[in-house]
């Protein structure tokens, strides 16, 4: 992994909130929300210089320039969005420890991941959202405003990964993953509710999400023609 820094925020002990594409691009779809609507500035990039995946262009490939950027308003620092991840556990360690290093450098408060959460559960227009967090005493604290729980499992990827750095480096962490039943296609429900747990644990208005419920309505809509 290469990292350009590009600028110094002038942020002090944020939040941090970093995720990447993942099942139902729920992680890629509230990072760049968030990103949108707050109308954020990068400040860091990282790249890689092996691809994790090609586009085919219907007949010829492409290899993309993949990239994925931090950037910061007012007291929050958000990382991911974009497509892919790294495929190797090298870059994937890589990458969580420059998002911790980074956390870190600020004197970040919290680090807060996000993503899908498969279920075979019939879900209708109001998917839940489950969380974890780095401790026990922690969840306890979250418990009492009345979110659920994840039940055991394992969690890959780093939208779970960069949670066990955040606790092996003493930094406290949630992890919020919307309920979806079809992983292959783009998740705007389980968006919106991993967005409104966002708000309710944080005391912060995130933005608007109608824009979000007409692409879930139009993702529908094709999927039952």
């Amino acid at each position: 992994m290469e990292f350009t820094q590009t600028e110094e925020p002038d942020v002090k002990k944020p939040i941090v909130i970093a995720a990447m594409q993942d099942m139902g691009n729920v992680g890629s779809i509230v990072v760049n929300f968030i990103n949108n609507a707050l109308r954020t500035k990068t400040f860091r990039i990282a790249n890689t210089p092996y691809p994790t995946y090609v586009v085919d262009k219907g007949g010829y490939i492409e290899v993309p320039n993949e990239s994925w950027e931090y950037k910061y308003t007012e007291d929050l620092i958000v990382f991911g969005g974009g497509k892919g991840q790294p495929q190797s556990n090298s870059e994937l360690n890589t990458l969580c420890q420059d998002v911790i290093d980074v956390s870190k450098k600020y004197s970040a408060k919290f680090i807060y991941t996000l993503g899908g959460f498969h279920t075979d559960r019939k879900l209708k227009m109001n998917p839940k959202t489950y969380i974890t967090t780095t401790s026990r005493e922690l969840t306890l604290q979250m418990e009492r405003l009345n979110v659920e729980t994840t039940q055991k499992s394992i969690i890959t990827g780093f939208n779970g990964l960069i949670l066990g750095f955040a606790k092996q480096n003493g930094i406290q962490g949630i992890g919020m993953y919307g309920e979806l039943n079809r992983p292959e296609i783009p998740q705007y429900r389980a968006a919106i509710s991993v967005i409104k747990t966002i708000e309710k644990l944080t005391y912060r208005k995130l933005g608007d999400t109608s824009q979000l419920d007409v692409m879930a309505q139009e993702i529908e809509r094709k999927f039952r023609n």
